[in-house]
C-alpha cells in the first residue's frame, strides 16, 4: 500500500496505486483538490488528511460537493479547519447522498448549533458512515439541543459504531437523553463524552444504560467530574451487571481514593475490563496499594499508571497511554506502542484505512 505527502505550494498528480494522501494547503491552492475525487483520475484514494490547514468555508464547500459522487473514499480528516456552520453543512448535506464514506472527522472546525442539528438528521438516513468525531463546536446556547437531535439520531441509526461528542458543554440532562437513547441502539460501541460538564447524577444514567446496553465497549468520561459518587455508580454495575465493557477512562475526575479503590475492586469481580485510565484523579497513598492490585490484574499496555517503590512504599507514575492519545499525532521516537497510545482503535477497529 502506497502513500503520498505533498506541503504548501506543491502541485500533484493523482495516481491510482496511491490509497493515503495527507496534505497541508489552504483555501488558495484548493483548486488542486477536484483531481482527487474525479472518478477517471483516481478510483483508489481511500484516505485522506486535511488536518490542521487554512480551509474554510469556500473549501468545505468544493470538498463537500466532490464527495457527493465519489466511491472511494472511505475516511476523511478535516479537524481543525475553521470551515464554521455554514462549512459544516455542506458535510452535513453530503451524508445524505455519499454512501461510501465511512469514517469522517469534524473535531475542532468551529461548526455550530445548525450543522450539528442537520448532520443529526442526515445520519437517521445515512447507513454507511461508521464513525463520527464532532469534537468542539461552537454552541452559544446552553439548552442542549443538539444533544436531543442526536439521541433522536442514535434511536433510529443502525450503522454508526463510533461517537465522539467532546467539549459540547452537555450536562447531566443530555447524558440522560443519550442513555434515553443508547437503551434502543446495538451498533454503537464507542462513546466519547470527555470534556463535559457531567457529574454523578450522569454517571448514574450511564451506569443504569450499562446494565441493559450490551454493545458499549468504550466509555470515555475524562475531564469531567463525577467524583467518588460517580465512579461508585459505574462500580457496582461492572461488578455484576455488565459483562460488555472493555474499556473505561476517567482521567481528571476528581476522584478520591474511595472511589478509585472501589473501581478496583469491580476489576477483581469483572474480567472483561481489560483497559482502565485513572491518571489525574487524587490517588493518595492508601489508594495506590489497592489500585497496584487492580494495576497488576491489567496488560502494561492497559492502563495509564505503573507502580514503583520508594523507601517501602508505593506510588503510581503516569505513563502516556490511553484510548487516543496519538490521534493526531506521533512521537518522532517510538517509546510507547501504536496500542498503547491510541487503544480505542484496536478494541473497536472501524477502518483499516487510518
Amino acid at each position: 500500500m502506497n502513500s503520498l505527502k505533498c506541503c504548501k505550494g506543491q502541485s500533484f498528480v493523482c495516481v491510482s496505486p496511491f490509497w493515503k494522501i495527507q496534505l497541508c494547503f489552504g483555501e488558495n491552492t484548493l483548486s488542486l483538490l477536484p483531481a482527487l475525487f474525479a472518478p477517471k483520475e483516481n478510483s483508489t484514494l481511500q484516505y485522506l488528511n486535511l488536518m490542521f490547514n487554512d480551509i474554510g468555508t469556500s473549501g468545505a464547500e468544493l470538498i463537500a460537493g466532490a464527495l457527493h459522487n465519489n466511491q472511494s473514499l472511505v475516511h476523511l480528516r478535516m479537524t481543525g479547519n475553521k470551515i464554521g456552520n455554514q462549512g459544516g453543512m455542506f458535510f452535513a448535506s453530503m451524508l445524505e447522498i455519499n454512501s461510501t464514506l465511512k469514517k469522517l472527522d469534524l473535531g475542532d472546525c468551529d461548526v455550530g448549533l445548525r450543522c450539528l442539528i442537520a448532520t443529526a438528521i442526515a445520519l437517521t438516513q445515512n447507513k454507511s458512515l461508521k464513525a463520527i468525531n464532532l469534537n468542539r463546536p461552537l454552541l452559544s446556547t446552553q439548552q442542549e439541543e443538539t444533544t436531543v437531535h442526536i439521541a433522536l439520531m442514535l434511536r433510529s441509526n443502525s450503522s454508526l459504531v463510533e461517537l465522539h461528542l467532546g467539549k459540547h458543554e452537555m450536562k447531566n440532562f443530555g447524558v440522560e437523553r443519550l442513555c434515553d437513547a443508547l437503551y434502543e441502539n446495538s451498533t454503537l460501541r464507542y462513546l466519547d463524552l470527555s470534556c463535559n460538564n457531567i457529574i454523578c447524577d450522569g454517571a448514574k444514567f450511564l451506569a443504569e444504560l450499562l446494565k441493559k446496553n450490551h454493545t458499549l465497549e468504550i466509555l470515555d468520561l475524562d475531564a469531567n467530574r463525577i467524583e467518588d459518587a460517580g465512579i461508585i455508580y459505574l462500580s457496582e454495575t461492572l461488578v455484576t451487571r455488565n459483562r460488555t465493557l472493555k474499556a473505561l477512562s476517567v482521567v481528571s475526575n476528581n476522584i478520591t481514593g474511595r472511589g478509585l479503590v472501589a473501581l478496583a475492586q469491580a476489576m477483581h469481580s469483572n474480567m472483561t475490563l481489560s483497559h482502565i485510565y485513572i491518571w489525574g484523579n487524587k490517588i493518595d497513598r492508601s489508594t495506590c496499594a489497592v489500585s497496584l492490585m487492580a494495576v497488576e490484574r491489567l496488560q502494561p499496555d492497559c492502563t495509564d499508571v505503573a507502580p514503583y517503590k520508594v523507601d517501602g512504599e508505593i506510588f503510581l507514575a503516569e505513563l502516556s497511554h490511553g484510548l487516543a492519545k496519538h490521534r493526531y499525532w506521533s512521537p518522532r521516537c517510538a517509546a510507547v506502542a501504536p496500542g498503547a497510545a491510541n487503544a480505542s482503535l484496536e478494541i473497536v477497529p472501524v477502518s483499516e484505512y487510518l
